[in-house]
Formats: structure tokens, C-alpha cells, sequence
């Protein structure tokens, strides 16, 4: 039903890094991109003028890089060769599919432990982690950071499910929760919007920081797969990241917005209006 997005980042000096492939990258990709690899680290720098194999510093984060072999890797995945068959009557429409979901998924029982952050501005998120995963899990497990949608947040079912999904993959699985949702508290008159990365940029930070060893990964939905596409592209050459998914982005606000507010789109319209109130409404006594 809904397009989606992958962004696999790293610098271009990655072919040049002695650090190994994320085990599950590394059987997905198909042979053109794992040759392009190779014959890119051994390459001599065109810059020495020797022929002098020059190895580039290790990047401690770097996994992948898609710019050059795109069109490779995608063919490495049969699912996105294959046509899209929805599926029968509750698939044949948007709406009906978005509803059904809503109203039967089920919401995976999870025990989560938040750990609040706390901004330069005295601003708050909360970071919904797994309960016990630090003591089952090894300090290098790979981590995967979720960004739900406008008012979403770790009590939501998609990003239950995906969370889970993850957690019996073997990653420590973490949910961003920004400032105002999942119950995280508002506590300045700045809430969060596309245009501002900040919070996510020190989420990534703290996270890094405490586990040096691991790949670190983000998957955003919606308004949140915006803010962390708007993150990557600030970012570029020098983004921290392992690897990311944007999932049903609207990449045009401007578009998305005026849609909003035509036929049965006036539905999600309300209820995203009435979510976003609820979240003024409880803390604006604290603002």
C-alpha cells in the first residue's frame, strides 16, 4: 500500500575500511556490490600520484554504501522485484486497509524501560528501551532506533510490531519517543516539527555513546521517516549511522498538507488535530 524508501549511509571511503560487514547486510548482497567493494579498497589513491595502495582511517560505524552500486543491491532482494498483489478486498483500497489495521492489530505485550533526555533548551524526549536487553544481548548487538509518526510513540501497534520483529532478530531495539508523545512530558513552549533535527541528533549521540561497539540503524514513519531523512541529508559524508528505512514519507509537506484536507482524508486529518491538542492540553499548565 505504501511506498517505501531505503538509505543504506556511509561515506565513500567505506570501501577503504577494514571494519566487516554487518552479518545480515553481508547475505543480502549480491556479488556485483560485494566485487565493487573489493576492487574499490585496493585501488591505488588517485591523489598519491604512486600507485601506492593508500588505505583510508577506519569509520567506526560504517557498514554499507549504496552511491555506485544501487542498482546491484536492489536486485539482491527478490521482494522488490516482484510485482505488488494486494491483498484481496482489504488490500483493494487505501482507506479500508488503514482502517482494519487500526481497529484489529493487535498491540504486542512488551515491558519497556524509558530513560529521559534532556535538551539543551530544558527540553525532554523519552527512549523506550527493551526491559532486560542489556543483560541477554552482547555490547555489540546492532541497535535500531524507531521514529513513529506525528503524535506516535512505543504504545503504538506498527511500531510494536516492528520492534518486536527486530528484538528476535537478536537488536537492542529503541524507541524515540518526541517531546509531548508516549506520554513524554512538553516542557518548553518548543515542540517538535519537520524542520527541526536537534532532538534526533542527540538521540544518535547518546546512543552511540553508550554502546561504542554496535551499528547503529534508524526506521521512521510518516513525519518521523521526514525528520530523519532531513537528518541524513544534514548529515551527508559525516552521518554517524549504520544504515536507515524511510517508510511512507511524505517528502512534500507542502502536497501532504493540501491533501489532508480533501475527501476522506479530513478523517486522519481530525484525528492527528485531536491527538496533537490532547498533548498541549495535558502539559500546558508545565510550558
Amino acid at each position: 500500500m505504501n511506498p517505501i524508501a531505503t538509505a543504506a549511509l556511509t561515506p565513500s571511503s567505506f570501501f577503504a575500511s577494514n571494519r566487516r560487514f554487518a552479518p545480515r547486510l553481508r547475505s543480502v548482497l549480491p556479488a556485483a556490490a560485494m566485487s565493487y567493494a573489493a576492487v574499490s579498497a585496493s585501488a591505488p589513491s588517485p591523489s598519491s600520484g604512486t600507485g601506492e595502495q593508500v588505505k583510508a582511517a577506519p569509520l567506526p560505524h560504517s557498514t554499507l554504501e549504496i552511491a555506485g552500486a544501487r542498482r546491484g543491491l536492489l536486485s539482491g532482494f527478490a521482494s522488490l522485484r516482484a510485482p505488488y498483489r494486494a491483498f484481496p478486498v482489504l488490500a483493494s483500497n487505501r482507506h479500508v486497509e488503514t482502517i482494519f489495521a487500526a481497529l484489529t492489530r493487535s498491540l504486542p505485550a512488551v515491558k519497556l524501560r524509558r530513560e529521559c533526555l534532556r535538551a539543551p533548551d530544558d527540553g525532554a524526549v523519552a527512549l523506550d528501551w527493551v526491559s532486560g536487553d542489556d543483560r541477554v544481548l552482547p555490547n555489540d548487538a546492532p541497535v535500531l532506533i524507531l521514529l513513529p509518526g506525528l503524535t506516535g510513540g512505543s504504545d503504538d501497534t506498527y511500531v510494536r510490531h516492528m520492534l518486536m520483529r527486530a528484538r528476535s532478530k537478536g537488536w537492542r531495539v529503541v524507541v524515540f519517543n518526541s517531546r509531548g508523545c508516549a506520554d513524554s512530558p512538553v516542557t518548553t513552549p518548543k515542540f517538535y516539527s519537520a524542520s527541526f533535527t536537534g532532538d534526533l541528533r542527540q538521540v544518535i549521540g547518546h546512543i552511540l555513546g553508550r554502546y561504542p561497539q554496535s551499528n547503529v540503524y534508524a526506521t521512521g514513519w510518516s513525519l518521523g521517516a521526514n525528520i530523519l531523512v532531513r537528518y541524513l541529508g544534514e548529515e551527508t559524508d559525516k552521518c554517524p549511522l549504520s544504515g536507515a528505512v524511510s517508510l511512507c514519507n511524505p517528502f512534500n509537506l507542502v502536497i501532504a498538507d493540501e491533501d489532508f484536507h480533501k475527501g476522506f482524508n479530513n478523517v486522519y486529518d481530525k484525528a492527528l488535530a485531536r491527538a496533537l491538542t490532547t498533548i498541549f492540553k495535558k502539559d500546558l499548565n508545565k510550558i
